[in-house]
């Protein structure tokens, strides 16, 4: 193992978010592809590109493309690890933007019943390449997707 495939396994990302409906309902929105078709450009003011497949079994793989367009894609395909319905997830993931740069993570994903028909989602994702990326992954990647599926299970 090489000192740089080290460190990345290092580089990791915590957070957590109280969405407000069941742990199924929340596992629901978070995997099943036909649901994230909506959360994922629901809070989009003009309607853009997003595709997903799903295959929800351990060795299976979802596969997600999105953009403002076809010039202007971000591609993620995981591969499901664990499947926990509906308390844990643990996947790879890869996935590339619109300039070809990509990148593999390992992702957890967990879903506790929390007070009032509420859930309490944590993910831990490890194995970014800089600090910089797990920084932005922590302050916009995950915090987009979280209100996402909030506004998806509320409306």
């Amino acid at each position: 193992m090489s000192e740089s495939t080290t460190e990345n396994e290092t580089i990791e990302l915590r957070m957590t978010r109280i969405l407000p409906a069941t742990p199924d309902e929340v596992f629901d929105a978070y995997t099943d592809a036909e649901k994230q078709k909506i959360w994922y450009s629901i809070l989009d003011e003009t309607p853009g590109i997003v595709e997903i497949t799903t295959d929800l079994r351990v060795g299976g793989q979802q596969t997600a493309v999105w953009g403002t367009d076809r010039d202007s894609l971000f591609r993620e395909t995981q591969t499901f690890l664990e499947i926990d319905r509906p308390h844990r997830l643990v996947t790879d993931a890869t996935g590339s933007d619109p300039d070809g740069m990509t990148m593999t993570t390992h992702v957890v994903v967990t879903f506790e019943a929390h007070q009032d028909d509420s859930t309490l989602v944590t993910v831990v994702q490890s194995g970014f390449p800089t600090p910089e990326v797990r920084d932005f992954f922590q302050t916009m990647a995950w915090v987009g997707a979280f209100e996402r599926i909030e506004a998806f299970l509320t409306r």
